[in-house]
């Protein structure tokens, strides 16, 4: 349920042009009680400019070296998908409890 809120979260910033940027659980508000999740911390978060093409070029360091996708490792352009590879090594994260991909350095 709560990687569910988290999803529309996500699909409600992205069909805004929003890129959080750093997803990870200390991001996520947990509200037992009503079993809801709220996404916090839009520090990172990059608003998309209207004539965006994905050919630009965003900031290099974004969220927690742990959620970091493909694109972010290589210094490649990257998008909305950036938010989506995080949610998965969360998912990843919840089958064990252990993160899905941890290392020290971006080399690891």
């Amino acid at each position: 349920m709560y990687i569910y809120e988290l999803l529309k979260a996500i699909e409600f910033c992205h069909w805004r042009d929003i890129i959080h940027r750093d997803i990870k659980p200390e991001n996520l508000l947990l509200d037992d009680v009503n079993k809801r999740l709220k996404l916090c911390d839009f520090g990172f978060a990059w608003s998309l400019p209207q004539n965006w093409s994905g050919n630009n070029k965003l900031t290099d360091y974004v969220a927690t070296r742990w959620y970091w996708s493909p694109e972010l490792l290589l210094g490649a352009n990257y998008g909305k998908e950036v938010d989506i590879w995080a949610i998965g090594c969360m998912m990843g994260e919840l089958c064990d409890g252990e993160p899905l991909f941890p290392g020290e350095s971006e080399i690891d």
